[in-house]
């Protein structure tokens, strides 16, 4: 059946994770230009796909990096990611990525995110992201920010 668009009132909304606890939870599906020619996830893309949830994440935390920005405070940035690759996603995929904050300091955060189809873990990775002034420098993150990452945090050991 044809939906006729021109009667629509409301728009879509873009794609949202949730929090269950510790964890973040992303959900997306493997499309056409996310493969190679075989039909398997191109390598780069967990990257891309672990970038999305960590934003998802910050909105549900309250964090408004655009905001912070704009104010002249300062955002998060990748500092250091290592990736280990288990299995391919394929085409066509139902794929969810886990998101769980491992640390939490004055200038950095360091998350644990995997990606899983259904109960098989695909990729996992280590990401560290740093607050960084307009400048470029490392600064101290927001305090509201620091305590909204704290509240995330798997285990109380968890934070600096």
């Amino acid at each position: 059946m044809v939906k006729d668009f021109a009667q629509m009132t409301a728009f879509p909304s873009p794609p949202g994770g949730v929090l269950d606890g510790a964890v973040h939870r992303y959900a997306l599906r493997v499309y056409y230009e996310d493969t190679d020619a075989g039909g398997v996830v191109y390598h780069a893309n967990y990257l891309r796909w672990f970038e999305r949830a960590r934003s998802d994440l910050l909105d549900l935390l309250d964090i408004d990096q655009a905001q912070a920005l704009d104010a002249g405070e300062g955002l998060y940035t990748v500092a250091e990611v290592s990736l280990r690759y288990l299995l391919p996603a394929r085409l066509g995929d139902a794929i969810h990525i886990e998101t769980r904050a491992e640390t939490v300091g004055r200038a950095s955060c360091t998350l644990r995110q995997s990606a899983w189809r259904g109960d098989t873990r695909l990729t996992e990775a280590t990401v560290r992201v740093g607050f960084i002034g307009p400048d470029g420098r490392p600064r101290r993150q927001p305090e509201a920010w620091q305590r909204a990452f704290a509240s995330f945090v798997s285990s109380p050991e968890g934070q600096e």
